[in-house]
Parts: structure tokens; sequence; C-alpha cells
């Protein structure tokens, strides 16, 4: 096990004035990498987070999603109405490496925790700052949450099969995308400051994450003279990818077949109705509607482990579709070590991931679950002097 010394963000002090995912997720990438998380919550109910839950699954009066984001965090309670709570937040700032706040845009301003206010208690300071929309324009004051950024993004249009409308992402991935956005800024000026001694701001959004996310396929929109994407009528999997890239049905499960030549893929699966389009590959595309339903046809047939004994010696791109608990149950995944359970004191347990980076080899892992509201405030405000 990598012990918390060694790892590469050990020693700095990270304060998380964020709520809900975006920035959560940004301090838990900084805190698996070694860094010590502080998290600033409002005594009368904490971060909103607490109480979002995915299911009505909660554990020690939490929502399941506040203990996986906030694993291994100190929580300090702080009411930012109260001079003397405020005054002791601007002491400990002082002493903070890095900053992160989610406010609506204008809120941070309100309570003179802006950047300029900061970096006049903290000129080291790395501030993030994340938000919905951006810091201007017209969806400035719009509520920047997950599914109306991906609503605004045009992202909703890459999924799902043509004719059925916007099918959104069944995850935060604006949220995870914008917090891992930041922790990459974060750690850049961290690098800065150690050359220069300055701090820096680091700005972000969900909508401008879910940009980026499409920078593939928004580059091929703007280069072919802006048309928009048709998704594939049946079994879409990629709205710009010619057949046979998709998910077809098998006999007692679900086969991924990704890029590969329609003439190679007829032989093996020994589909003669694929003879008109073996040698014209603008039809894989023009025409993978019909490609991809007599490849579909074929693939019922037969079994998953009939149809890879057939394709992976071929080195055929294809892979058994997994549901969590085959993922959970396969070697593949187990060999990865990816899972860890995390305890807190009022018994408290709950088994969740641990960090996607090795480090030197190992991969990181914490002992410690999410914090109560301010359970570690006295010990806080003491070495702090607070």
């Amino acid at each position: 096990m990598t012990t918390e010394s060694e790892l590469p963000l050990a020693g700095l002090v990270v304060v998380d004035m964020s709520q809900f995912l975006s920035g959560p997720y940004c301090s838990l990438r900084l805190m698996d990498l070694g860094a010590r998380v502080i998290k600033i919550e409002r005594p009368d109910g904490g971060d909103l987070s607490r109480r979002l839950y995915l299911s009505d699954t909660e554990i020690g009066g939490d929502s399941t999603i506040f203990h996986a984001i906030n694993r291994a965090k100190e929580s300090l309670a702080i009411d930012l109405k109260n001079e003397d709570d405020l005054a002791a937040l601007k002491r400990l700032l002082a002493k903070a490496d890095v900053m992160i706040q989610n406010f609506r845009p204008g809120v941070i301003e309100r309570l003179g925790l802006d950047y300029e206010a900061v970096r006049a208690i903290n000129p080291r300071m790395v501030y993030a700052s994340i938000s919905g929309y951006g810091e201007e324009g017209p969806w400035l004051k719009r509520p920047g949450q997950d599914l109306l950024a991906q609503a605004r993004s045009g992202v909703m249009w890459l999924n799902g099969d043509e004719g059925q409308g916007p099918v959104p992402f069944g995850l935060a991935i604006g949220d995870m995308l914008a917090g891992a956005a930041a922790a990459q800024g974060i750690l850049a000026a961290l690098v800065r400051r150690g050359i220069s001694g300055k701090g820096s701001l680091v700005e972000t959004s969900l909508l401008e994450a879910l940009v980026d996310f499409q920078f593939e396929v928004l580059t091929t929109h703007l280069n072919d003279g802006r048309r928009l994407p048709k998704r594939s009528a049946f079994r879409s999997a990629h709205a710009y990818l010619s057949a046979p890239y998709g998910v077809y049905a098998a006999s007692d499960g679900f086969l991924a077949i990704a890029m590969t030549p329609i003439p190679k893929l007829a032989d093996l699966l020994q589909i003669d109705a694929l003879a008109p389009y073996r040698d014209d590959p603008s039809a894989w595309f023009t025409e993978r509607d019909p490609i991809k339903a007599l490849i579909a046809a074929r693939i019922a047939e037969r079994t998953l482990d009939e149809w890879l004994a057939v394709l992976e010696p071929a080195d055929i791109w294809c892979a058994r579709v997994l549901d969590w608990n085959e993922l959970l149950d396969s070697e593949g995944f187990q060999v990865l070590d990816m899972l860890q359970t995390v305890m807190r004191e009022d018994d408290v347990s709950i088994t969740t991931t641990r960090s996607p980076l090795r480090i030197n080899g190992r991969r990181p892992s914490v002992e410690r679950a999410a914090p109560r509201i301010g359970e570690h405030g006295a010990s806080i405000r003491e070495e702090f002097g607070l």
C-alpha cells in the first residue's frame, strides 16, 4: 500500500467549499493523490448531496453518493453568515494551498471570498471555480445542474437511435468532467507555483467540460459544412462510425463489435447477404442500418461463447457486454483491485471504489469514510488557530 506521505500531493491542504458533485469530485481526485481535504459545510444540514439519494439507500444518515465522493475528507462546519466563522475561514485560507468553490456566479463575491479577496489573504493560493455555464452570458444565472447542462451542450443528440429524440447519459457526466478538468488545472497551477511562487485562478464549467468532451465529433461537424450527425436508426453506438459498430443480441447475452471491415466480418459470420456491400466502404456508413440488421440476425442465432470463439482468434475487436455483477466477478476487474471498504467511528461501513491512478506502481487507498457534519471542527480549529 502506498503510504499517505509517499503520495505526490502529501502535505497540501485543500479547502473545499463546493457541494453536490463537480467540486467534491475534483477534491476527491486531489485527496486520492495525497492532499488533505477540509470540507466546509453548513452547520444545519451540510452538503446538499447528503440527501441526494440515487435510490432509497442511505448509510449513517447520508446518501451513498455523498459517501462515495467525500470519503476520507474532513468536515469543518462554518456558518458563512456568522462574522466569527467567516473570519475563522479566512484564517484557514491564509494557510491553505488550494480552494475550490462552485457557488452560483455572484454568491462568492457577496461572501467576500472571490479570487481577488482570497489572493489578498494568500498570494500562493490556487483557486478553482466551477460554474454551470461560465462567468458571463445569458445562461449565467441558470441552474448549473448536470441534466440541464447536458441539454444545452448538444451531447444528448449523440446517444440513442435516430428518431428516438435526445437521450441523456445515465450518469452525471458534466459534473464529473468539470471536476476532472478543474483537478487538471489545479495540478498545473501547483506546478507553476513551484516555479514562480505565485498562485493562480482556475476556472471551468459544466458546459465547457461537456463541449470539450465532444471535441472529436464537434471538430468533424465544424469542418463538414456543419451538417448535424445522423445516428443509426438500428442499434446506434456512434453517430459518425459505420457498420458494424454497435451492440448485438446473441442468444444468451449481448456482443459489442467495434471497427471491423465488412468483408472480414461477412466471412467469419458466414453472411452471404452482405456481398453487395463488401467492396464499397462508403456503403458501410450510408447503408449501415441494413448492414447491421443482417449482422444482428446472424448474431442472434448462436451464443456469446460460440461467437467469441470465432471472432477473438481472428482479432476482431469485440467484447461480451457485462452488467455490474458480471464485471465485479470478472478476473479482469478483480486484478485491478479497485474496491475498498471505508469505515467511520459510528459503525458506518461502506464499500466503494478506489483511485483510478497508480502512483509508483501502487494504487492509493484510504480507510476513513465520509465525515459527519463538522466532525473534525474542534481539531481543525485548534491546529490552525481558528
